[in-house]
C-alpha cells in the first residue's frame, strides 16, 4: 500500500459532494476531506475572488491515473487543478484500512 493524497477544488458544495460520492462508489478513493476556502486567482487576465471547496482525496498510488482521468471527466472547471501528494509515512492501522477498502 502506497498512500497518496490528491488535492483539487470545486466551485460549490453540490459538485464537490456529487463527484466525491462518485469517486467513493468507484473505489478510487477511501475518504475525502472537504472544506470551504476563500480563493483569489488569475482568470482570463484579471484577478478573481470567490468561494471554492477544497478536497483532499485519500487513495493508493495505483489508483492515481484512473482517479486523475475521472476527475478531469467529471470536473466542472475548464482547467481543474489536480495535485498528487506522495505520503512518506502513514500509520499501519490506517494503511491497512485503506487497503481493505480499495482492494477488498
Amino acid at each position: 500500500m502506497e498512500a497518496i493524497f490528491v488535492y483539487t477544488t470545486f466551485p460549490d458544495w453540490e459538485s464537490a459532494k456529487r463527484i466525491t460520492r462518485e469517486l467513493l462508489e468507484r473505489k478510487l478513493i477511501v475518504c475525502a476531506n472537504l472544506r470551504e476556502h476563500h480563493s483569489m486567482y488569475f482568470w482570463e487576465g484579471k484577478i478573481e475572488e470567490g468561494t471554492e471547496i477544497g478536497a483532499i482525496l485519500k487513495t493508493d498510488v495505483s489508483k492515481w491515473k484512473e482517479l486523475k482521468n475521472t476527475l478531469r471527466e467529471l470536473h466542472p472547471y475548464e482547467i481543474p487543478m489536480i495535485a498528487r501528494i506522495d505520503l512518506d509515512k502513514l500509520n499501519r492501522e490506517y494503511s491497512e484500512w485503506m487497503e481493505k477498502v480499495l482492494f477488498g
